[in-house]
């Protein structure tokens, strides 16, 4: 097993224990530079992401914002799909302008204007969650847009992390489908996956147990916060 991928694993299976997303969202970018192949980072990343958010769910399950869930699945997963056909053969790399957009939304609650303008843009949310599944076909960085819109709802942490881990766990489930239908050639054996998987739960009941448990609605609100900032940075300096 190559420690590179391990590694990447490791550090964003944490991440995503927290917040719902993060395996995707930081492995993807990781791997790339890296030198790893897109379809070689999903053929990776996705088994483990879908693994953490349903351990995520299978607690806190009853927190789900449903209704929104719905509109993800309606406007959201079918251009996953058919844009992530499109990127085995085209690359866009659109990550500095999502990286800015990140750091604008983890401002909402410091700056008053800046929250009256995000209430503004997810009003249109149809037309958000096109955009996010567009982008999530495209790039994997729709996570990124999926914490922002559900950062502005003011869930608490429990219904944050588990609308955030379902529609999450969507993305993944319909574009490992979709790879299905993609020729490729397959990096790490069957048996390396397994076993990062593995090291993947293991991950995940630590961090659950040490540290999500421990922090309460009003410091999980400002993590999640500080998590869209950094996300934002780490997009807007691969982008460079």
């Amino acid at each position: 097993m190559p420690l590179d991928i391990l590694i990447t694993v490791i550090a964003t299976t944490i991440i995503q224990s927290m917040f719902g997303v993060g395996i995707l969202l930081f492995g993807t970018p990781l791997l790339l530079l890296l030198g790893y192949h897109f379809i070689n980072a999903l053929e990776i990343l996705l088994p483990i992401s879908i693994a953490i958010n349903m351990l995520q769910l299978i607690k806190h399950h009853g927190f789900i914002d449903i209704d929104f869930v719905k509109n993800v699945l309606k406007f959201s997963i079918p251009f996953v799909v058919v844009f992530l056909f499109i990127v085995t053969s085209v690359r866009i790399n659109i990550g500095f302008f999502i990286g800015f957009f990140l750091i604008f939304v983890a401002l909402k609650d410091v700056v008053g204007s800046i929250n009256k303008i995000i209430a503004k843009l997810v009003s249109y949310e149809r037309s958000y969650l096109v955009s996010m599944g567009v982008i999530h076909g495209l790039t994997n960085l729709g996570g990124s847009l999926l914490t922002a819109i559900v950062h502005s709802k003011q869930y608490e942490k429990d219904q944050t992390r588990a609308t955030v881990a379902v529609c999450y766990g969507m993305f993944a489930v319909f574009q490992i489908v979709t790879m299905f239908f993609i020729d490729h050639n397959y990096l790490i054996s069957y048996a390396d996956n397994v076993s990062l998987l593995q090291i993947a739960v293991i991950i995940f009941l630590l961090t659950e147990e040490m540290l999500y448990k421990n922090i309460d609605n009003d410091k999980y609100a400002k993590f999640f916060a500080a998590f869209l900032g950094f996300s934002g940075a780490v997009l807007i300096w691969k982008s460079l």
